[in-house]
């Protein structure tokens, strides 16, 4: 059953956005895509952000790694307010962005040179983040060679090479199949359950969410207010199966209905179309 998350840990939250209002000017005038939003989120937490197409998702997930400022109001870290990129952070966005010139190694320790890392002592961490995901001997392979959820595996290696405190995914897994996303997301469930790091994850699916978050964050439509902010309590490591119990079931049901009471979902008849 859907349970609204209230009683949050009395310790200091690793990330706080604290009434964030961010706005873009347009040919057609002003938009704000988030106005004062406030949320914490404790560190070690799964947390899933849902809500419509063009609420602000994506404006927040940028603002927490320090690629856009806010109009006004302030994202902390670790107690920290955030004014520019943050090194700590691995990014995976919702194309691979892999360069094809590079092999999967090759790919994945692009993060060492653009951080100025010693790529010697990375390289065995490469190796095993791939075998991690499943592509264990595909090191020398290059993205034209690989299907399109290989090569979200190799970003989401890459981001996860210099080790980072906070993951923060743009949706990585909608262009996949569904076959494949199930297959991704228990990949990514496993590294998490290995380091337990923060992730902030974005989606536009609900049984995603589920499946994932330790927190789901409903959003409104922009500009985005969280409507609800639901914890998921069911067991981990969780399996595909797992999707059918009746558990899973209330958890996607409830945040639907949270959905309906935004007017997200509703039904026309034939003329009405």
């Amino acid at each position: 059953m859907t349970q609204q998350a209230t009683d949050h840990p009395a310790a200091e939250p690793y990330v706080q956005f604290d009434r964030v209002e961010k706005s873009f000017r347009t040919k057609s005038g002003t938009v704000t895509a988030l106005d004062e939003l406030s949320l914490t989120v404790n560190e070690g937490e799964f947390l899933a952000i849902v809500g419509p197409s063009g609420c602000g998702k994506s404006t927040l997930l940028l603002a927490l790694a320090g690629l856009t400022t806010p109009t006004s109001g302030t994202v902390t870290l670790e107690g920290s307010t955030i004014a520019g990129p943050v090194t700590k952070a691995g990014v995976v966005f919702q194309n691979a962005e892999l360069l094809p010139w590079r092999n999967a190694l090759e790919n994945v320790l692009l993060q060492a040179e653009v951080r100025k890392l010693p790529r010697g002592s990375l390289s065995d961490r490469a190796r095993q983040l791939l075998a991690d995901v499943g592509l264990g001997g595909f090191e020398d392979h290059y993205p034209d060679e690989l299907s399109g959820g290989m090569q979200q595996r190799v970003s989401l290696c890459r981001a996860l090479l210099h080790d980072p405190s906070i993951l923060l995914m743009d949706e990585p897994f909608g262009a996949l199949d569904a076959i494949t996303r199930d297959q991704v997301q228990m990949d990514l469930q496993n590294l998490w359950l290995q380091s337990r790091r923060t992730v902030m994850f974005i989606t536009h699916s609900i049984e995603e969410a589920v499946f994932l978050a330790d927190r789901v964050i409903v959003l409104s439509p922009r500009p985005a207010a969280i409507a609800a902010d639901i914890r998921v309590s069911m067991p981990r490591p969780r399996h595909v199966a797992d999707r059918g119990s009746p558990e899973f079931t209330a958890y996607v049901n409830g945040i639907r209905d949270e959905f309906g009471k935004l007017g997200i979902f509703s039904d026309r008849d034939v003329e009405g179309r």
